[in-house]
């Protein structure tokens, strides 16, 4: 079996495994449940035939979305738990992230912040009153997304490649996705709010590992 042979077979194994997912959250049936932990399980595979050297870093990010996935099926007993997997999960695409930046000046890096900043000011000021005791966490975890974002905007900035405009609009669409889902979970839950998480949430990752691929991480 080629190489490109593997990788068509892992990616459609992956957008099977979405399309079920997402026809599960729209019929409210189980296939939403029994589909969610493969989502990062196929997306890894997806990554592990495209490149020639795994990234250690990219591969345990992987590992902890898989983990953020699964706590959050259960999101009543474990929503922490899947809120710390996504923390270490962005942590580590900081990590990898930076590592591609030249020397940033400290002008640029605060222009760039200032959109990020605003709107996690701005969702903050909606959710504040419904966090209780997740107000620490959630703001944590909302800085760390957010510089997420501003490393990738920053990469697509000092490098206008196809690869760095994945990484970029998988790293804002994860802020949509996350933002989405807070203020399901803390202001006004819907239905319809569950089918977008998830359809921004796999789009982001998928982009992202894309670009990662892309550049040989």
């Amino acid at each position: 079996m080629t190489k490109q042979i593997k990788i068509t077979t892992a990616s459609m194994l992956f957008l099977a495994v979405v399309v079920f997912h997402l026809y599960g959250l729209v019929n409210s049936n189980e296939w939403a449940f029994f589909t969610k932990p493969f989502l990062m399980i196929t997306l890894t595979i997806v990554y592990l035939v495209s490149v020639k050297k795994p990234n250690f870093w990219y591969v345990s990010a992987l590992f902890f979305s898989f983990w953020g996935d699964v706590f959050l099926l259960f999101k009543e007993k474990f929503f922490l738990f899947g809120l710390a997997s996504f923390l270490l999960a962005h942590v580590l695409f900081i990590k990898i992230s930076t590592s591609f930046l030249k020397k940033v000046k400290p002008y640029k890096l605060l222009i760039v912040s200032v959109p990020f900043a605003l709107i996690f000011i701005s969702l903050l000021s909606v959710l504040k009153d419904g966090l209780g005791n997740l107000l620490l966490p959630v703001i944590i975890y909302g800085i760390t997304i957010s510089t997420f974002g501003v490393v990738a905007l920053l990469n697509y900035l000092q490098e206008k490649s196809t690869a760095n405009l994945w990484l970029f609009l998988g790293a804002f669409i994860f802020v949509i996705s996350d933002s989405v889902l807070a203020i399901n979970k803390f202001y006004e839950a819907k239905e319809m709010y569950g089918f977008i998480i998830m359809a921004t949430y796999v789009v982001a990752q998928y982009l992202i590992c894309k670009a990662f691929i892309v550049k040989g991480v």
